[in-house]
């Protein structure tokens, strides 16, 4: 059982979501860049406003684990799970995410961030 609340768990794991959603979104755009498009800007526009909110709702989280004293480490990682450490209030607990159930996460944020769904 968890004694990190939910609340705090969810930052937690926004502060594990987000930045790998900026690590897709720097090489799709890098991709956009080298492909054929005959308007590209369009598609590079929608992707940079959408880090620029994903890098402004990052910093927050960054300051919330900075303020509640919690922290995060990945220490493994293999072809089906990914484990993480949560560091709260000076309890520490592990967590192990299935790897596909990480990916729908970061789908589901990116599509929140390209405004498709609220």
């Amino acid at each position: 059982m968890t004694r990190i609340p939910e609340d705090h768990r969810h930052t937690l794991e926004q502060s594990i979501f987000l930045p790998m959603l900026l690590t897709i979104l720097n090489r799709d755009v890098e991709v956009i860049k080298q492909a054929p498009f005959k308007l590209k800007k369009p598609y590079e526009n929608l992707i940079e406003e959408a880090m620029t909110k994903i890098q402004r709702d990052l910093s927050q989280i960054k300051k919330r684990l900075k303020q509640e004293n919690m922290k995060v480490y990945e220490v493994e990682r293999d072809e089906a799970f990914t484990q993480f450490i949560f560091l709260y209030k000076g309890y520490e607990e592990k967590h192990n995410y299935f790897n596909p159930r990480i990916r729908n996460e970061v789908q589901d944020l990116m599509g929140k961030y390209f405004s498709l769904q609220k």
